[in-house]
């Protein structure tokens, strides 16, 4: 398993009425994390061949999170199966856990828009088992 991680400033806009971050910003933030990560460690090749759909998230809220705060969201890929693989991740401000979330992604072919088969190399390439 590689982990991959990125720091960002929670901004304004992702405040809601309760002062704190809103749950879509959190949805936001698992799926830039996830797109980053795709395109840190895929070729180029692989970059203009496939991209990814997001077919499940399961999301636990753990701690609030508000306005100017540095948090991470940190990403790994578990299982994959022929056109989907499960993607995990959690999203910190220091050693407090605001989230944990299990997403399933299926691969798809940019040319035929139609689900492809996850290749040993990009299985190789994640980790993924």
């Amino acid at each position: 398993m590689i982990k991959f991680s990125h720091s960002f400033k929670v901004s304004r806009t992702e405040i809601d009425e309760q002062a704190h971050v809103n749950n879509v910003a959190y949805v936001k933030w698992i799926q830039d994390v996830a797109v980053a990560h795709w395109v840190f460690a895929a070729s180029e090749a692989d970059r203009a061949k496939f991209t990814w759909v997001l077919t499940r998230h399961e999301i636990d809220y753990k701690k609030q999170s508000f306005e100017n705060e540095e948090l991470t969201a940190t990403t790994w890929v578990g299982i994959a199966k022929r056109v989907s693989c499960e993607r995990f991740t959690k999203i910190n401000r220091g050693d407090d856990l605001l989230v944990e979330a299990k997403s399933n992604w299926c691969l798809i072919d940019r040319e035929t828009l139609r689900p492809a088969r996850i290749t040993s190399e990009l299985k190789e390439l994640f980790k993924m088992r």
